[in-house]
């Protein structure tokens, strides 16, 4: 259990390099009036993918922890809670897939930036959740 804690931990700091460089390249597009092409698809994909793998692995240590004995605190189930909504902001970027260039730019801005704030948010609520966010553990 310690292995899936662990992997969790640390798999958010590859969720935050893919948000930032999806923010960096949704902002100049956006600023930049530049076409939407599939690279900048392709990006949104694996930010939503690296959202949904770090969410399920929280959720099978939330559940197997909690089980296990640790329960299901309040932070916990709110931390839970939070990345979900995370989850689901991750693949909005769908809802726009038909829209103008600067739509979809603007838009997935907007949403990176909401996700990250969430992020950060989420793991502020863990005990210790500053220190968590600053050395990794």
């Amino acid at each position: 259990m310690e292995i899936l804690f662990t992997l969790h931990a640390h798999f958010r700091w590859i969720v935050v390099l893919v948000s930032l460089l999806a923010l960096a390249k949704h902002l100049a597009g956006w600023l930049g009036k530049a076409a939407f092409k599939k690279p900048d698809m392709l990006l949104i994909k694996i930010y939503g993918g690296v959202v949904d793998l770090q969410v399920t692995l929280g959720l099978i240590y939330l559940l197997w922890s909690g089980f296990s004995g640790a329960g299901f605190p309040r932070f916990r189930l709110e931390h839970s809670f939070i990345m979900i909504i995370v989850a689901v902001l991750a693949h909005l970027f769908n809802r726009w897939k038909n829209a103008e260039d600067l739509i979809r730019f603007r838009n997935g801005f907007v949403l990176l930036l909401v996700s990250l704030v969430l992020i950060f948010a989420g793991v502020l609520m863990l005990p210790n959740g500053l220190q968590r966010w600053m050395i990794g553990t």
